[in-house]
């Protein structure tokens, strides 16, 4: 094998895996995101089957949304990924078939070479054998290099005919792979095609949705009263469960200080809990089997009323109805506490840091129970009334707020 055809296949295969190890990414990024909209999918026909428009139902529309334009954006790279392919793979082509034309012309040259060997022996034997050849020389010194000259004849037209070979072997090889890349081109051109479609039937989806998330905001700017009166609601329970939370807390603080501990959440066990915990961000595992987030944390705007603003001291996850709920990490139980209309809600306990799993229906722990991580705590709670099945999860490091989003595995 030639050095140009020694070079051309290892740099063929290193672009063929860098390739696919950042296809491969995509695409399990992609699958991710599919999975994420078909269970949105679902939720939305099962809050679709109460027959009442509801913020909550605007909510899993605005994550549909959300899923729908990432799985977009995951296209679009992938058919820029695809297009840098498909444009090295022409090149590489171009010169495989350069190479190509080159070992052809070297080909025929060795072969005419041979050619004019074979005509010229077979003319001197026509005329006299090399017996005779040597023989007739006129001394000893004559007869010797007529041999030599015979042998290094003979074995020139060996190395001409092992040339012609090795040069062929060559050829075929690169042949090859030129059947190769062209079959890699017309799989990557395919796959184009597919992809760019894939594009504008997601973004007719995308519209389809934006188009009913307009229809459900106007429906319902309509009740504007009963609205306010919802978002009155639950912002009281939502103080309520963070005033719990904060007195929680405090008496897990305070019951340190009875035990002489200088600093709050101090000792040995806490410190090494803690520092477990904080080393896990973005690593924990969802407090649900399955679920998506439907209500982020933070400040947000009201979907209708754009003057009002809220803050969610958490995340909201819709779920499946009687899906078990499960500690994110390992832990001691320090409280479990009901609120009117939420259900019941756990707050554990992991050194420095707490977590908070609210509107479950049955709990399958009682308060100072050690827990592990993705040990079944409870059992989800479904506001029948609203067709509503969702947990409120919240992370706080001692009286501050974590964003649960962070610390998920992943929660993006």
């Amino acid at each position: 094998m030639g050095k140009s055809n020694k070079i051309i296949l290892p740099l063929m295969l290193i672009s063929l895996f860098t390739f696919s190890q950042t296809k491969e990414d995509l695409k399990k990024q992609k699958e991710k995101i599919e999975q994420e909209i078909l269970y949105t999918s679902q939720l939305i026909k099962e809050i679709k089957k109460d027959k009442k428009t509801s913020i909550k139902y605007l909510n899993v529309l605005d994550q549909q949304i959300y899923n729908q334009e990432k799985l977009i954006n995951t296209l679009v790279k992938e058919i820029k990924i695809t297009n840098k392919q498909i444009k090295k793979n022409k090149y590489q082509i171009s010169n495989t078939e350069s190479a190509i034309n080159i070992e052809e012309k070297s080909l025929q040259l060795l072969k005419d070479e041979y050619s004019k060997m074979i005509y010229a022996l077979f003319a001197r034997k026509q005329n006299k054998n090399n017996l005779i050849f040597i023989i007739s020389s006129k001394d000893f010194n004559q007869a010797y290099k007529r041999l030599i000259y015979l042998k290094q004849y003979s074995s020139s037209r060996v190395n001409q005919a092992n040339k012609i070979r090795k040069t062929q072997n060559t050829l075929t090889n690169k042949q090859e792979i030129l059947i190769n890349q062209k079959n890699i081109l017309t799989t990557e051109l395919s796959n184009k095609n597919k992809l760019i479609q894939k594009k504008k039937d997601e973004l007719i989806i995308v519209n389809e949705i934006k188009k009913e998330k307009q229809n459900t905001i106007q429906e319902l700017s309509n009740s504007e009263y009963k609205l306010k009166k919802e978002l009155t609601e639950k912002q009281d329970k939502a103080k309520i469960l963070n005033q719990k939370i904060r007195e929680i807390i405090e008496e897990e603080i305070k019951k340190l200080q009875k035990k002489n501990i200088q600093n709050s959440l101090s000792s040995p066990e806490s410190l090494k809990l803690s520092s477990l915990f904080s080393s896990n961000k973005g690593k924990l595992p969802w407090p649900l089997l399955r679920g998506v987030i439907v209500q982020k944390y933070g400040k947000q705007y009201h979907p209708i009323f754009k003057s009002i603003e809220t803050f969610n001291n958490g995340i909201d996850i819709a779920t499946d109805k009687k899906e078990i709920v499960r500690s994110v990490f390992d832990g001691k139980v320090s409280r479990i506490f009901f609120i009117k209309g939420e259900g019941k809600a756990i707050l554990i306990n992991h050194g420095e840091y707490f977590t908070v799993y609210s509107g479950l229906k049955d709990v399958n722990v009682k308060t100072g129970d050690r827990v592990f991580a993705k040990e079944k705590i409870g059992v989800i709670l479904t506001k029948e009334k609203e067709n509503i099945t969702e947990l409120h999860f919240e992370i706080w490091k001692g009286y501050e707020k974590e964003n649960p989003s962070d610390w998920l595995y992943n929660a993006d």
